[in-house]
């Protein structure tokens, strides 16, 4: 066909599925294939910029393999699941959750659902727990996310919501981050801070993190505090800000209050005493101090830093009792901005999915909101009784208080702490059903019903970033299999129960379309703080992206609120929060003496059930790893790529040691992404703390103390193969993870799977099973060495001269440099039986990929820098940052005078 009869791909606008940062896109497709997707030059969020994530939506969107395409259903916990048909999953589940509701009560079963669940979907799920079944059992996994953020909203400024906007991070003169590595988690956001500070020099960036990260070493002072003392910090800041008079008094009278008892709980906290407690500079303290009561216009970003902490509230506060205490905040540039880490967790909270609020940021204890929701809903009254958050819902499933579970979009069996415990409830639920858009989460084993839900690209609806603006997300191609939208299923399910439980009462779910959802949540919205009574669906259509409140009349949404400095307390005014300092929920000593810090990688999301789909998005860190200090390595006889086992009082995992000076001495990372799909364990919660927040119930995911020690795993094996269908490659070898002492499987280049496991003794039985499933059997083009006795096996494969693929196991010297020759993709150059040979590879040691889209090297950009290259010609000759900028932070650090290079990670041996 000629070009000019190509049919045009259609052009669909939606929003990225990924962080709170609530980006425009444009998806491009044909028929029923997504085959591009850019950024929107016209949305306000990102105008048109993506980050590496959202620049390769369109290839992880590409293959159905792994997708969750039909119902099923087992007979007995005993038996596999089998495919049915609509009717029946639906039934099932519906009977099964009425039953228990009808012997045991309806707090007796548990919705727990997502942050990346659209607004509409979220609503119904809401509805349904709490105004059919009669409880408020419903809660999220934006509570492992944002719940102390927004526990410490309503009390200091009376309602939840970021009283800030995008517009402000270009208008700050000082930004504080607190708590977070910007640069990898909003990397779309950060771009506009460094454009900022590139047109104004003098703008100060502090950041608060225990750890030197991408953002810090951007930072004009980096605050590297002890884990944990965030509040002794804030509380050392402001006794300098009260001493030197760098408060606003004429706003603290008018519009707060509650100084004066938080001034006598601040003047013990002296700058000295403070940095002490911190692990700083008492200068470093005051120079925060000093730029932040200073500057015109002060705005702090923060994150998972303070909020996954079990004093996640208490450190929010704190940081708001600065910005009220200044009055910084409710004008340009200036206010407390909690960035979202999920696309919908404000859109979640708007409709009331959590255990802890009603639709509208209504309250479940005050009887006169839960009179005014069952008498919108239809319904003779609503429960008073608090639901059980997120942590305290798997206890209660473990105990047997609750005996059904409804999971939706979300994988706790990764993401909940102590995931033993979790593991556990789960085992024994009587009753699980998984409502997901992929089968082979680490949750879905334990399903008893999985019902096919669409996801990005598939469905439309509606969702809100985190300068509470709402965008459209729409349909670009039909569902695949038979999966339905999570509205749909949602409401089928409550259609039923109502059936089933209240036959009197006429069906409250009939929507026939996302629309008529949105319309029924806006009217819930009237007279609130949040209210959208003049937003529709024609309105965002006609308009674009709208920000809240939004009411009727109104022609566009209030970019900031409080800029007249009335609150939403009853009287007006904001009020302090006076926090004293208290120690780590679990203290390192002699036992456990690390801090393991948790945190993100730049190129993945969350538990990769869409990132892990696509290999160069494992370039920039291609394995899991535990991150640690030079010295605490040497002292104790590691080396870079030694195994190590670190251990907590909850459980274990295995990790290969990567070397670090972003760490303090005493602290290891490890990043949160990994499960049990790339790793033969469930990932670093497997030793985090379930301790919770008293007043938010948000765990501390951050922090646990551990020890770490050399793994006994003297057996390792190494497999490499080139696939035309990687991940369907990569379901094959996953099950096999879990049975070595350590193994993970990582995608490389663009179709090549790389496994590596340990184990304590030789595994022939199982080393028997991989080499079944990879397909690379003896023949004509494959080599093979066996020494039974000392247990040595090696095969390498090739494909019309070219490398397909190895296994080597026992002896692993010389699998690093064929590694590197089959991700070269290059004819093989010399004899073949060189494969087999035990060579020293030149490239021993990983060459970190820096840029993703240039793939650009740590080794190309450190030879031009020591040739004398700066920033801008390094950026000239290898075009590192210039697509979609996410390196850029890495790439400027890099070229920064004195720069340290990453410490190299040797693959394990």
């Amino acid at each position: 066909m000629a070009d000019a009869e190509r049919t045009q791909p259609t052009l669909t606008r939606s929003t990225c599925c990924y962080c709170g940062v609530g980006c425009g896109v444009l998806i491009e497709s044909e028929g029923d294939r997504i085959t591009g997707v850019r950024g929107d030059p016209s949305h306000p969020a990102n105008f048109g910029r993506l980050c590496t994530k959202g620049l390769t939506l369109a290839q992880t969107a590409q293959s159905l393999t792994g997708r969750a395409l039909y119902p099923e259903m087992r007979l007995s916990r005993e038996s596999p699941r089998q495919r049915t048909d609509w009717d029946s999953a639906l039934d099932t589940a519906a009977e099964r959750f009425a039953d228990i509701v009808r012997q045991h009560g309806p707090d007796a079963v548990a919705f727990y659902v997502s942050g990346q669940l659209l607004t509409e979907d979220y609503y119904v799920f809401n509805k349904l727990a709490k105004g059919v079944i009669g409880t408020n059992n419903i809660d999220t996994n934006s509570r492992l996310c944002m719940s102390s953020s927004v526990t410490a909203y309503k009390q200091a400024l009376g309602a939840d919501g970021p009283p800030t906007c995008y517009e402000d991070l270009e208008l700050a003169d000082c930004v504080l981050f607190a708590g977070s590595n910007m640069a990898y988690a909003h990397p779309v956001l950060f771009r506009r801070l460094e454009d900022a500070k590139a047109r104004r020099p003098a703008t100060r960036w502090i950041v608060i993190d225990p750890r030197r990260t991408d953002t810090a070493a951007m930072a004009d002072l980096h605050l590297q505090i002890t884990p944990g003392s965030d509040v002794a910090l804030f509380n050392g800041m402001l006794h300098h800000l009260i001493w030197e008079g760098l408060t606003a008094p004429a706003y603290i009278a008018a519009h707060t209050d509650g100084f004066a008892a938080l001034k006598q709980v601040v003047r013990d906290y002296t700058p000295r005493l403070a940095a002490e407690m911190c692990g700083i500079l008492e200068a470093d303290l005051i120079q925060a101090a000093e730029w932040f009561g200073r500057s015109p216009a002060s705005l702090s970003l923060y994150c998972m830093g303070l909020n996954q902490s079990a004093h996640g509230t208490d450190k929010n506060l704190a940081l708001i009792n600065l910005h009220l205490a200044c009055g910084q905040i409710g004008r340009p540039g200036a206010g407390p901005f909690s960035l979202t880490g999920q696309p919908n967790a404000m859109g979640g909270r708007e409709v009331g999915g959590m255990a802890t609020m009603l639709a509208a940021h209504r309250d479940i204890d005050n009887a006169g909101h839960r009179a005014e929701v069952a008498h919108f809903w239809g319904v003779p009254a609503l429960s008073g009784r608090p639901g059980t958050p997120a942590v305290a819902m798997f206890d209660a499933l473990r105990r047997g208080e609750i005996k059904a579970i409804w999971i939706a979009c979300t994988n706790p069996a990764h993401s909940m702490p102590d995931l033993n415990s979790v593991r556990e409830a789960l085992g024994k639920a009587e009753f699980v059903v998984l409502q997901e858009a992929f089968a082979d989460t680490d949750t879905a084993a334990y399903a008893d019903v999985l019902l096919p839900a669409t996801t990005w690209g598939e469905k439309s609806g509606t969702v809100t970033n985190s300068e509470r603006r709402i965008s459209r997300v729409r349909e670009a191609v039909p569902a695949p299999g038979e999966t339905r939208p999570d509205w749909w299923i949602a409401c089928e399910v409550a259609r039923r129960l109502e059936v089933l439980l209240r036959p009197a009462q006429l069906s409250r779910f009939g929507y026939a379309t996302p629309e008529a959802i949105f319309a029924e949540h806006r009217a819930l919205t009237e007279g609130r703080d949040l209210d959208i009574g003049g937003l529709s669906y024609a309105m965002l259509e006609r308009a674009g992206p709208q920000q809240w409140p939004l009411p009727a009349g109104a022609a566009q949404g209030q970019a900031r609120r409080y800029t007249d400095g009335v609150f939403a307390h009853a009287d007006g005014l904001a009020r302090f929060k006076p926090t004293a300092f208290q120690p780590l929920a679990e203290p390192t000593n002699a036992r456990y003496p690390f801090h393991l810090l948790t945190g993100r990688l730049r190129d993945q999301w969350h538990g990769m059930s869409r990132t892990g789909r696509l290999p160069q998005l494992f370039e920039h860190a291609p394995e899991p790893s535990l991150s640690m200090h030079p010295l605490d390595a040497e002292r104790r006889g590691f080396k870079a790529g030694d195994l190590l086992k670190v251990s907590s009082k909850r459980g274990q995992l295995v990790l290969p040691l990567q070397l670090s000076d972003e760490l303090s001495s005493g602290s290891v990372f490890a990043a949160m992404h990994w499960n049990g799909r790339f790793l033969g364990s469930g990932g670093i919660n497997e030793t985090s703390l379930a301790t919770v927040d008293r007043q938010s119930f948000q765990p501390e995911l951050k922090h646990a103390a551990v020890r770490v020690e050399a793994a006994d795993l003297p057996w390792r094996a190494l497999l490499a193969r080139r696939s035309k269908d990687v991940l369907a490659l990569h379901t094959r070898l996953q099950p096999l993870l879990a049975e070595c002492g350590y193994a993970s499987i990582s995608l490389r280049g663009s179709d090549v799977l790389v496994l590596r496991a340990a184990a304590g003794h030789a595994m022939p039985e199982w080393l028997g099973r991989l080499l079944a499933l990879i397909d690379l059997p003896p023949g004509v083009d494959v080599l093979e060495y066996r020494d039974a006795r000392r247990g040595l096996f090696k095969r390498v494969g090739w494909q019309d001269g070219v490398l397909a693929g190895f296994v080597f196991a026992g002896d692993l010297q010389g699998g690093e440099p064929l590694l590197d020759e089959l991700l070269a993709g290059q004819a093989w150059q010399g004899p073949r039986l060189a494969a087999l040979s035990p060579r020293q590879a030149a490239s021993a040691l990983r060459d970190p990929l820096i840029c993703s889209c240039k793939q650009v090297k740590n080794s190309q950009i450190a030879g031009l820098v020591q040739a004398g290259v700066d920033f801008d010609g390094v950026q000239a000759t290898l075009g590192c940052g210039t697509v979609c900028g996410s390196c850029l932070p890495e790439v400027k650090r890099l070229c920064a005078p004195l720069a340290m290079f990453p410490v190299p990670h040797r693959a394990p041996a």
